[in-house]
């Protein structure tokens, strides 16, 4: 299944929707997609309300100095790793105001990739008070389909947390 722009929309309004519902605040961390989490929730009108702060986050200098991810996590398990963005998350959650976070890595395309970790394969993690979940992706597509793929399930992701299905 292929995602689109309008696809984004509906699922960033009802995202927005729980948040609002739950009096949760959203704060994104973003490698791969950078900053497009941020983009299509900051579309939807009155986001302000729950949607705190992105950070974009590329290099692993980025991820260590903005969020606090460990230098040591990078050099054991990578930059697109479970590890790496559950740091993310928590990172990210600490440096802001917000209730709940969202923190994405992966390997966009084309190239990059490699067996271990070939183009597609995405780490998303979710982090909230009351704990945390990280999950792992392999995304078909080109570039804008693997960044596109990744932002709808970091929504979804945020959705189902709030609905308590994470």
């Amino acid at each position: 299944m292929s995602v689109n722009s309008v696809d984004l929309d509906v699922l960033a309004r009802e995202a927005g929707a729980e948040l609002a519902r739950s009096g949760a605040v959203l704060v994104a961390a973003e490698s791969c997609t950078g900053g497009w989490i941020a983009k299509v929730v900051t579309d939807v009108p009155g986001s302000s309300q729950w949607f705190e702060r992105g950070f974009v986050t590329y290099s692993n200098e980025a991820k260590i100095e903005l969020l606090g991810v460990a230098l040591a996590t990078i050099e054991a398990h990578g930059a697109v790793s479970e590890a790496t963005v559950r740091e993310m998350a928590r990172g990210a959650l600490a440096r802001s105001r917000a209730t709940i976070s969202v923190a994405v890595s992966g390997v966009a395309g084309p190239g990059g990739g490699s067996v271990e970790k070939p183009v597609g394969t995405v780490w998303i993690a979710w982090a909230w008070p009351a704990g945390e979940v990280a999950r792992g992706f392999l995304f078909d597509g080109d570039r804008e389909a693997v960044r596109l793929a990744a932002v709808q399930a970091a929504l979804l992701g945020v959705v189902s947390v709030l609905r308590g299905g994470i």
